[in-house]
C-alpha cells in the first residue's frame, strides 16, 4: 500500500493541467501517519472543506521556505498544490498464465525482486523507490519479467517517472512481448524526436504507430489494455483517470502467447543517463487534492520535521471577496477592457473602472451651464440591487456627463475589434449613450438614441462628420424602462434586450480610440435619465457579443428559472472556470440571486439547501461535485460499493443511534416573493412533541415547490429509524480494499452479520463523510454514515418501496 504524495511546486492549483508533480512520498512519516477528513458528519449538515495533515522529514532542509539550497526553491510556499493517493499493489494467485495485471512492483525496497524480474540485462537497479535503467551509448539495459503472463482480458500499467535526454536516439520502452522476437505491444519514448509512440511492432517496427508529442504531465502513466477484441493504448496524469490514445483490433498472438514484460533504455551516443519507472501494476485511488496552508518547521534536537496541513479547493473559494451582482460577475467573467458599473454612492464625484486593467476613473464633466448628475440616486436594473446615477441636463448641450482619456496605454488594445455594452433608461430621444474616439478625432464610434427613439451607431474613420447606421430595434427605446444594448463590432451585430436585432452592420473598426464618453458625447446630446454598467471589450475572439447579450437576463430576472445544476456551474465560473461534475438528474428551477452582497460559497450553499443536494470538492482533481437529491433514491443493490461483515470492522466506535438529533415534524418554509407555508406530521407531534428547526427560506420559483421541499424534510425525519452513524474499518487488511477506497460521499455499503442486539441482521448505510488515517501497512477509515432508507421514495406495487407508513414517501 504505497502512499503517493505529490507536490506541484511552482504550479497554480486552479490550472491543474499545467502542474508538473514532484513525488515526495519517501519523506512522509508513515509511523505518525497521514490524516484526511472529508464530507459532513451527517446528511443534515453541510459538507466541510476537506483537509489533510502530513508530517515530512526535513533533515536536508528541502521543505524549509526560503531555503535557496532546497531542490524545490523558491516554490516551498503556502498554497502550493498537493495531491495524495493510495496505490494498491496486486498479488499473484492461481496458475500460469497469470493475468498481466497481477505483475506488480512498487520498487520501494531498493532491491530487485529476482523472482519477478528473471531476465534483466545491462545495468539496472532499484534506486530511490524506482526501477532505474541506464541509457548508455550502444548498450541496451532493461528489466524483464518471466514469460508467464497473458495480455488478453487484462492490462499492464506503470508510472514513467524519468525519461532519458540528449544524445542521438536516446529512448526508453515499456513493452509486452509475444513469443516471437520483435512482435510486441507498448510505448516507446524517443528523446531525439520528443515522441511517445504507441506501437504494435512486428520485427521491431510498426508503420502505423501513433506518435504523441511527449508531455510529462499528461503522459505520466502508461497503460496497455486488451478487452473484447481491442487493444487500447492509454495515458494518465495521475494513474486514475485514463485517456485512450490509440486502439487496434487485437493481434492473434495476444490470444495465444504467454508474454513477458520489459522496461528498457538505450541510446546511440551521448552521456549516459537513466530512465525510471515506478508503481508497476498499482491500482491508484486518489484521496486528496488541495493546497498546503503552511510549512511550519519544527526541531526535535537537531532533527527537523515539517507538519503541513492542507485544504481542498474550498480554501480558495472561501477567501474570495463578496460577489457583485450577477450582471457584474458575468461582465467581469468576459474580461472587459474597461468596466464602469456606475454604482458609486451619492457622495462620489467620479466613477471607477473594475475591469482590472487600471483604467482611469470617469470624471463628471460639465457642458455649458446648469444640469445635474447625481450618483447613487436611482434603482438600477431590477435584479442587480444597485443604485445608479441620474443625469438631468438643462438642454442637450448644457449639463453633465462622464468622460475620461484612457491614456496611451490603451491605444494598442483598442485596435482590436470592440464590443460595447450598457444599460440605460430614458424618456428623451436624440441622446448619446456612450462613445469613444481617438485623440485626434480621426476615429469615432458612438451608440445613441435617434430622434425617433430607435438605436443607432455613428462612426467616422477619417475625421469627417459622423456617418449614421440605423439599427433595427423596437419602436422606441425612450419609454422610461430599463434596456440593455450590446454592439459587437467584429460580427456587425447588435443585441437589444437580449435579442439579436441586426447582424450585418457595415461599420469599420477604429484605431487608437482612447477617449471615452458615457451619458453624452463631447458635450452634446447629453443623456436625460439613467445609465449603468458601461463596458468596452477589446477582443479578437468571436461571440463576445452573443455571450454579453445574455446579461439582459442577469439584470432583469437574475437568471430565475435556470436549474440548480446550471446555477452552481454559473457560480463556479465566477471563481475562474472551475470544473463542476453534476451527478444525478433532478434539479429544480432556482430563484434569482441577482443582487450583490454575499460570498460565492454562501450562494452555492443556498442552492445546495434549496435542492436538498450535496456540494463538495472532488478528491482526485481541482473541481466541484454537485449531487442532486435523486442520486440517493432507492439504490439498486448492484450500486453498492462494497459489503462488509460486522466482525471485520474495527468495532470500537460503531454507533447505532436512536435519538431525536434529526427529528423534524414541523417546518415553516417560504421563498423570495412567495407565500409562507407550513407542513407538519401530526402523529409524530403527538408521540414526541413539536420538533421545529425554525423557519427556512429557500430559492424556489413557485409556492408548490416550497411545499414539496418542506414535505420532503418532514417525511424523512418525522420518525427516524435507528441507524449506524459511525462505521470504522481497517481497510488495508480487507480483500476488497480497493472497493472500500472507492466509497465517497453518497456511496452505499451494507454491514452484514450485525450482533444479535441489532434491530436487523444487516444495515445499509450512505456515506456522508469520513476521517482516514494512513500508516505503514494500516489504513483506518472512519465513515460517517446515515440510514439509506431516509432517502427512499414510493414505487407503486414495489415489495420494498410501497410499504405503508414506511416507504410510501413521495419523491421530491
Amino acid at each position: 500500500m504505497p502512499l503517493i504524495a505529490e507536490m506541484g511546486w511552482g504550479g497554480l492549483v486552479q490550472y491543474p493541467t499545467t502542474i508538473t508533480w514532484t513525488d515526495i512520498s519517501r519523506y512522509v512519516d508513515l509511523v505518525q501517519g497521514v490524516t484526511i477528513t472529508r464530507g459532513a458528519s451527517d446528511e443534515r449538515s453541510e459538507t466541510q472543506p476537506g483537509s489533510a495533515t502530513i508530517r515530512l522529514d526535513n533533515q536536508d532542509g528541502r521543505f524549509t521556505p526560503g531555503n535557496a539550497s532546497s531542490p524545490y526553491y523558491p516554490f516551498v510556499r503556502r498554497n502550493a498544490p498537493i495531491r495524495l493517493a493510495v496505490a494498491v499493489m496486486p498479488t499473484l494467485s492461481g496458475t500460469a498464465p497469470y493475468a498481466l495485471e497481477m505483475l506488480g512492483d512498487d520498487f520501494d525496497d531498493d532491491r530487485i525482486n529476482t523472482a519477478l524480474w528473471t531476465g534483466n540485462f545491462g545495468t539496472v537497479t532499484e534506486t530511490g523507490g524506482r526501477a532505474r535503467i541506464n541509457a548508455a551509448a550502444g548498450v541496451s539495459s532493461g528489466f524483464q519479467s518471466a514469460r508467464q503472463y497473458r495480455l488478453w482480458g487484462t492490462n499492464a500499467h506503470v508510472r514513467l517517472a524519468t525519461v532519458p535526454s540528449g544524445g542521438t536516439n536516446a529512448r526508453t520502452a515499456f513493452m509486452v512481448n509475444s513469443a516471437t522476437s520483435g512482435t510486441r505491444i507498448g510505448f516507446e519514448y524517443n528523446a531525439t524526436t520528443g515522441f511517445l509512440s504507441c506501437k504494435s511492432d512486428v520485427s521491431f517496427a510498426d508503420a502505423s504507430q501513433l506518435n504523441l508529442t511527449y508531455n510529462p504531465i499528461s503522459h505520466a502513466w502508461l497503460r496497455v489494455r486488451e478487452a473484447s477484441g481491442t487493444v487500447y493504448w492509454e495515458t494518465s496524469g495521475d494513474g486514475f483517470i485514463w485517456t485512450v490514445r490509440r486502439t487496434l483490433a487485437t493481434p492473434a498472438w495476444v490470444g495465444t502467447d504467454q508474454v513477458n514484460l520489459t522496461m528498457t533504455a538505450t541510446r546511440d551516443s551521448g552521456t549516459t543517463d537513466v530512465a525510471e519507472y515506478d508503481l508497476l501494476g498499482a491500482t491508484v485511488r486518489p484521496r486528496f487534492y488541495g493546497m498546503v496552508n503552511e510549512f511550519p518547521i519544527q526541531w526535535e534536537g537537531l532533527s527537523s520535521k515539517v507538519t503541513i496541513s492542507a485544504t481542498d479547493l474550498f480554501k480558495r473559494l472561501n477567501r474570495l471577496p463578496v460577489l457583485r451582482s450577477l450582471v457584474g460577475e458575468e461582465i467581469r467573467g468576459l474580461e472587459p477592457l474597461v468596466y464602469y458599473p456606475l454604482s458609486e454612492d451619492s457622495t462620489s464625484a467620479t466613477a471607477g473602472d473594475i475591469g482590472g486593467n487600471a483604467a482611469p476613473s470617469l470624471a463628471i464633466t460639465q457642458a455649458g451651464a446648469g444640469g445635474t448628475l447625481t450618483l447613487g440616486s436611482a434603482d438600477g436594473p431590477p435584479e442587480t440591487g444597485e443604485q445608479v446615477p441620474v443625469l438631468t441636463p438643462s438642454t442637450a448641450t448644457a449639463g453633465k456627463w462622464f468622460s475620461c482619456d484612457l491614456g496611451a496605454q490603451f491605444e494598442d488594445t483598442m485596435v482590436n475589434y470592440l464590443t460595447f455594452e450598457a444599460w440605460f433608461k430614458t424618456t428623451t430621444t436624440g441622446r448619446a449613450i456612450m462613445g469613444v474616439h481617438s485623440a485626434d478625432l480621426t476615429y469615432q464610434h458612438v451608440l445613441s438614441i435617434a430622434a425617433g427613439g430607435t438605436l443607432q451607431i455613428e462612426w467616422s474613420s477619417d475625421g469627417s462628420a459622423l456617418t449614421v447606421e440605423a439599427v433595427t430595434s423596437p419602436a422606441t427605446l425612450a419609454d422610461g424602462n430599463w434596456h440593455h444594448v450590446v454592439y459587437d463590432q467584429r460580427e456587425g451585430k447588435v443585441y437589444i434586450d437580449g435579442v439579436l436585432r441586426d447582424s450585418a452592420l457595415a461599420v469599420p473598426r477604429g484605431f487608437y480610440e482612447r477617449v471615452l464618453h458615457v451619458g453624452g458625447y463631447r458635450g452634446t446630446r447629453l443623456w436625460n435619465g439613467s445609465i449603468g454598467h458601461a463596458v468596452v471589450y477589446a477582443k479578437e475572439s468571436t461571440n463576445v457579443g452573443s455571450v454579453a447579450a445574455g446579461h439582459y437576463d442577469a439584470g432583469m430576472t437574475g437568471y430565475a428559472g435556470e436549474d440548480g445544476g446550471a446555477r452552481i456551474e454559473r457560480l463556479a465560473w465566477y471563481a475562474n472556470y472551475l470544473s463542476v461534475t453534476l451527478q444525478g438528474s433532478t434539479f429544480d428551477p432556482i430563484a434569482s440571486q441577482g443582487p450583490a452582497g454575499s460570498t460565492l460559497v454562501a450562494r452555492m450553499r443556498e442552492v445546495e439547501a434549496t435542492e436538498s443536494a450535496r456540494l463538495f470538492a472532488e478528491r482526485d482533481y481541482f473541481g466541484l461535485a454537485f449531487q442532486s437529491r435523486d442520486l440517493r433514491y432507492n439504490p439498486n443493490p448492484a450500486s453498492e460499493v462494497f459489503t462488509i461483515d460486522y466482525a471485520d470492522l474495527e468495532t470500537r466506535g460503531v454507533d447505532l443511534a436512536d435519538d431525536d438529533q434529526k427529528l423534524i415534524n414541523s417546518i415553516e418554509a417560504s421563498r423570495p416573493g412567495g407565500a409562507t407555508q407550513k407542513v407538519t406530521a401530526p402523529s409524530s407531534i403527538l408521540a414526541f412533541g413539536i420538533y421545529d428547526p425554525g423557519a427556512i427560506s429557500i430559492l424556489k420559483t413557485s409556492d408548490n415547490s416550497v411545499l414539496d421541499a418542506a414535505y420532503w424534510r418532514v417525511s424523512r425525519y418525522a420518525n427516524p429509524a435507528p441507524e449506524l452513524r459511525e462505521v470504522p474499518i481497517e481497510a488495508y487488511t480487507m480483500p476488497n480494499y480497493v472497493d472500500i477506497l472507492d466509497a465517497d460521499i453518497s456511496s452505499y455499503f451494507t454491514v452484514t452479520g450485525m450482533p444479535a442486539q441489532s434491530p436487523a441482521s444487516s444495515m445499509r448505510v450512505t456515506v456522508e463523510g469520513y476521517t482516514e488515517t494512513i500508516k505503514e501497512r494500516s489504513h483506518v477509515i472512519q465513515f460517517h454514515t446515515s440510514a439509506t432508507n431516509n432517502d427512499s421514495v414510493w414505487v407503486l406495487d414495489d415489495p420494498t418501496y410501497s410499504v405503508l407508513d414506511s416507504t410510501t414517501r413521495l419523491a421530491y
